[in-house]
C-alpha cells in the first residue's frame, strides 16, 4: 500500500474508509430529526440530508421520446381521453359520438364498440375511473366559456361490459365563475379536459386558455348537483388535456401542449395526500412536434400511453395515433419507494462507490449477489450515458467521458439501488 501521508493521495481502500468515517460523523452529529428539503435525486437542488420532501425540487429541462406509435382507426379521429381497464385501452370521441372504444396494442385496428345509449355528447373531453365506475367528462367549454350544463357521466363497469350500461350524472359549476357572458372561441379559463377520481372525490384540472395555467377544483363523485370548489392553481405554460392517477403512489401525470402544439407531460408526485402541489412538479417535453395530444394512461407509473387526435393546418398534417413513452429512468426510484438519504445508506449499503466526487475513475464494490447484474448511469434529464455488467468482485469504471456534473448510478436487479455521483 502506498504511504498515504507522504504521497497526499488516498488509495481506493483509504478513500472508502474516509467516506465511511465522514458519513458516520454526519449521522451522529447532524441527522437527529426530520430535515425538510428536496428529496428527489434527479433534481438540481437534491439534498441527500433531507428526509421530508417540502416540494422545493427544481429540475433541468428534459425531453422524452416515444418508444412506439400506432395509427388509430378513422373512427377515433378525435380521440380525447384514455384509460386502461379490463386489459384494454379505452377511448372516446369529443364530438357527438356516444360510443366508447376498447382495443389492445397487439391490433389497434380491431376494436370493440360500447354505445352509451340515452346520452348526449356535447363535448366529451376526458375519461377516468375507479374500481366500480367509468367517468366521462362532458365539460368542454372552449366555444364561449359560458356553459351552464357541465357534467360528468358515471357508468357502472359491470353493466358496461354486459352491454346494458347503467349511467347516472354528476352536475357541477365552478366556484370562481360568476360571469357567464360569452367569451368567444378559446378565450376562457373555465374550460376543462382533465380530471382524476380518488376514493371519495373528483379533481378537475382546468385548461386555461388565457393564463396558460391550470386550476384544481374538487367535487363529490356521487350523482347530484355541486359547486366545484377551487383548491389551487399552478403555472405550466401550456394547455392541459389529460390526466392519469396512481392513488397508492401519490402520482398524477398530466398531458397537454403549448400554443405552438408542442406536447408535454407534467409530473406531480411525492405529494401529501390530495395536496397535489405539495410535492415534486416536473415538466417534460415530448418529442412529437405539432401533435395535439389529448389522453394519457398508465398502469404501473413507468409506461405511459398517450393519444393525439387528427390535426391539419397549412402544410402540416398529423394523423390520429397512440404512442408509448417509458419514464422508468425518471420515476422508478420514486415508485419503488427507495430513499437515498444518508440514514438509509448507513442502514443498508450493499454497493459502495468511491471516490465521490471523482475526476476520472470510480470504484464500485458490491455484495456477491449483485454479480451479473447491470448498472446504468443517467444524467439528470433521464438520458442513459453509460451501462455495463457487474463483474465478480470490485469494478473500476472510467467516467472520463462524462461532462462535469451530477449523475445517477442505478442498478435494478437483483434489488433496486440508486446513488448520486458527481464528476468533477
Amino acid at each position: 500500500m502506498r504511504d498515504q501521508t507522504n504521497s497526499g493521495i488516498l488509495t481506493p481502500y483509504a478513500a472508502k474508509l474516509f467516506f465511511s468515517c465522514c458519513l458516520s460523523m454526519v449521522l451522529m452529529g447532524t441527522i437527529t430529526a426530520q430535515n425538510s428539503g428536496c428529496t428527489d435525486p434527479l433534481a438540481i437542488n437534491f439534498d441527500p440530508m433531507a428526509t421530508q420532501n417540502n416540494g422545493s425540487c427544481i429540475y433541468s429541462y428534459a425531453s422524452v421520446s416515444v418508444e412506439n406509435s400506432w395509427d388509430l382507426p378513422e373512427t377515433m379521429i378525435e380521440t380525447s381521453g384514455l384509460i386502461i381497464w379490463d386489459e384494454k385501452i379505452w377511448t372516446h370521441i369529443d364530438d357527438t359520438n356516444i360510443n366508447l372504444y376498447a382495443f389492445d396494442t397487439t391490433d389497434v385496428q380491431s376494436y370493440q364498440t360500447y354505445p352509451l345509449n340515452g346520452t348526449v355528447n356535447i363535448d366529451w373531453e376526458e375519461i377516468s375511473q375507479d374500481n366500480h365506475y367509468v367517468y366521462i367528462g362532458d365539460f368542454g367549454n372552449n366555444a364561449n366559456g359560458n356553459r351552464t350544463d357541465l357534467k360528468i357521466l358515471r357508468i357502472e363497469k359491470n353493466s358496461l361490459l354486459e352491454d346494458s350500461p347503467v349511467i347516472d350524472t354528476i352536475h357541477f359549476s365552478y366556484s370562481l365563475q360568476t360571469d357567464f357572458s360569452p367569451t368567444g372561441s378559446n378565450n376562457t379559463d373555465f374550460d376543462c379536459e382533465a380530471f382524476i377520481v380518488t376514493s371519495d372525490s373528483i379533481y378537475l384540472f382546468t385548461k386555461e386558455w388565457i393564463s396558460q395555467k391550470s386550476s384544481i377544483y374538487s367535487l363529490p363523485k356521487e350523482p347530484g348537483t355541486y359547486v366545484a370548489q377551487y383548491r389551487d392553481s399552478f403555472d405550466l405554460e401550456g394547455l392541459v388535456t389529460g390526466a392519469t392517477y396512481l392513488d397508492d403512489k401519490n402520482l398524477v401525470v398530466l398531458t397537454g401542449y403549448s400554443t405552438l402544439l408542442q406536447p408535454f407531460l407534467f409530473l406531480l408526485y411525492d405529494f401529501q395526500p390530495f395536496d397535489f402541489l405539495s410535492g415534486n412538479k416536473r415538466k417534460l417535453s415530448i418529442n412529437l412536434p405539432f401533435h395535439q395530444v389529448e389522453g394519457v394512461a398508465t398502469e404501473d407509473g413507468l409506461k405511459y400511453f398517450i393519444s393525439n387526435e387528427f390535426f391539419s393546418y397549412s402544410m402540416v398534417t398529423v394523423s390520429q395515433k397512440l404512442h408509448v413513452v417509458d419514464l422508468t429512468p425518471l420515476l422508478s426510484n420514486y415508485l419503488t419507494g427507495t430513499s437515498v438519504n444518508l440514514l438509509d445508506i448507513e442502514r443498508h449499503n450493499p454497493i459502495i462507490i468511491y471516490p465521490n466526487p471523482a475526476t476520472r475513475t470510480i470504484y464500485v464494490e458490491y455484495e456477491d449477489y449483485f454479480t451479473g447484474g447491470y448498472y446504468k448511469i443517467f444524467d439528470l434529464t433521464g438520458r442513459k450515458i453509460l451501462s455495463g455488467e457487474l463483474e465478480p468482485g470490485e469494478m473500476t469504471i472510467d467516467i472520463g467521458v462524462l461532462k462535469q456534473g451530477t449523475y445517477l448510478f442505478i442498478v435494478e436487479q437483483p434489488e433496486y439501488f440508486i446513488r448520486k455521483i458527481i464528476r468533477n
